[in-house]
């Protein structure tokens, strides 16, 4: 397809369909049609498989054919189609014109060609009329869509089913339908040169905090890529701390998730064809949060998520603890335990922190493999993999069982945080704790975990600290952090947000 060079439209209708046809060029899904309005040529133009058909021909085509006596001078002929009040001589009435001629629900009249065939190649209909140097593009969209499913990534005990798809008009359905507010935005904005991707970005006008939007706008503008594929390019074109293991946004693909950030005055940013959308700006303990946590009864979300929170600091630590216990210092373990350690490791041919690596290296290959495999495969190949690799490496005295035993607590407890991506973040910590381990033993630890601190303390997210609230200390956002309070003590919203209107319940 050829740049669009002239972009004015021309009152010669020859003029526009020669252009539009040089310029469209080798695509065979690409319909073009030339038929007559009284006595003017008129022209349309749309992609087989991404407009309406059934709609063109009922309420477009059909309408000004039959219609088409009726119609006086280019001027008549123009209002007709934006359906506008006019004085005219023509027998049809007004109520007349809005039923019978174009009566879609959206035709909008567009000056510029690049504009139209923007437009056109989104699924819409372009319509040229001889005489005329406006073209008027009729909304007739109909993609090949998926339906809305279940969210795969985020189930949920009590939460809600539905989940975002690949179409972004019936992903912002879905937050309307949770916020039914005036003061509920959706600003549209496309990103992509080439692709030219349809983006919503969400939030609530009178609660969201001001800088934290004007960041992000600002954040966009400054995009220029051929393609916007998917919302995962927008996360790390904007995204702060680009060298940070940690994610500084949060996907997720539930629109109830979505409606709750943005009651807390975030922003969310969808992106057609993801089914995943992106809050922003995101701390590291909200990343701890599931969204059954808001479901279930106070007491039973406050324990769950102290559980939780053992269990990721024990995937974390767990395999460099046993590496410097072992390998360094022995004389901390009580003596049936050494010698226990010591029987189990006997005949083993490699030090702990290569046996913990292997074992770890060994578990991160079956869960890739296990992703990319076809469901009813995945599940039968996971547990006899993982069965298979764990004996076939005790026998062969590669590793001990100990460290079987480990890995396997490890590897368990890791899954039970709900972001997906802070868990990658996770399982590479765990791997650089082992290797600082090996060198240092509880040393190493300490000093990685402090080299931690201190990046999780500077590092930011649109402005808002990455720790917050820990680093900015609020008696009532402590009230969702390590537990959950009844919702009745939910007066204010994030006071780390410095929202607009603070106060959620009265």
């Amino acid at each position: 397809m050829k740049e669009v060079v002239n972009d004015e439209i021309s009152k010669s209708i020859d003029e526009n369909i020669k252009y539009i046809k040089e310029l469209l060029e080798g695509n065979s899904d690409m319909v073009f049609r030339e038929f007559l309005i009284g006595d003017k040529k008129a022209f349309i133009m749309y992609i087989d498989g991404m407009a309406d058909k059934d709609l063109l021909n009922d309420y477009v085509l059909e309408s000004l054919m039959l219609e088409s006596e009726k119609l006086g001078n280019i001027s008549d002929i123009k209002n007709r189609i934006l359906n506008k009040r006019y004085e005219s001589n023509d027998k049809c009435n007004v109520n007349n014109i809005k039923n019978k001629i174009l009566t879609v629900t959206d035709v909008s009249e567009k000056d510029k060609l690049s504009k139209a065939i923007d437009l056109v190649l989104s699924g819409d209909t372009l319509l040229l009329i001889d005489g005329m140097d406006k073209a008027y593009v009729i909304a007739t969209r109909l993609w090949p869509v998926r339906g809305i499913g279940e969210p795969e990534s985020e189930t949920t005990i009590k939460g809600s089913r539905d989940g975002f798809t690949e179409t972004i008009r019936f992903n912002t359905a879905l937050v309307r339908r949770r916020i039914k507010d005036t003061r509920l935005k959706i600003k549209s904005k496309t990103l992509g040169v080439r692709s030219k991707t349809d983006m919503a970005i969400i939030y609530i006008e009178d609660i969201v905090n001001q800088d934290v939007l004007n960041n992000i706008y600002d954040r966009l503008e400054k995009i220029d890529i051929d393609a916007i594929l998917g919302s995962g390019y927008i996360e790390h074109l904007i995204e702060d701390g680009k060298w940070s293991l940690f994610p500084t946004t949060r996907s997720t693909e539930r629109p109830d998730v979505v409606a709750s950030a943005l009651y807390e005055g975030k922003v969310a940013i969808l992106v057609d064809n993801s089914p995943f959308a992106i809050i922003v700006p995101t701390t590291l303990p909200s990343l701890f949060q599931s969204p059954d946590d808001y479901y279930e009864k106070w007491i039973h979300s406050s324990i769950i998520r102290i559980i939780r929170l053992f269990s990721i600091i024990i995937s974390i630590i767990l395999p460099s603890m046993y590496v410097a216990v072992t390998s360094y210092h022995s004389d901390i373990i009580p003596t049936k335990l050494a010698y226990f350690i010591a029987a189990s490791r006997e005949g083993v041919p490699f030090p702990a922190y290569m046996e913990a690596l292997i074992m770890e290296f060994s578990l991160a290959f079956l869960m890739e493999s296990l992703i990319r495999l076809p469901k009813p495969i995945g599940a039968t190949i996971g547990i006899v993999g993982g069965l298979i690799i764990g004996q076939a490496a005790v026998s062969a005295g590669i590793v001990s069982p100990i460290m079987i035993i480990i890995v396997s607590i490890t590897t368990i407890t890791s899954f039970t945080a709900p972001s997906y991506d802070a868990s990658l973040s996770f399982r590479i910590i765990r791997f650089l704790l082992i290797i600082a381990a090996s060198f240092l033993g509880l040393y190493g630890i300490i000093l990685g975990l402090i080299v931690l601190l201190i990046h999780l303390v500077r590092l930011k997210s649109f402005g808002i600290p990455y720790l917050s609230p820990i680093v900015n200390p609020s008696i009532s956002d402590f009230k969702d952090m390590y537990i959950r309070a009844p919702i009745r003590f939910f007066k204010k919203r994030p006071d780390y947000m410095k929202t607009r209107d603070k106060i959620r319940q009265r």
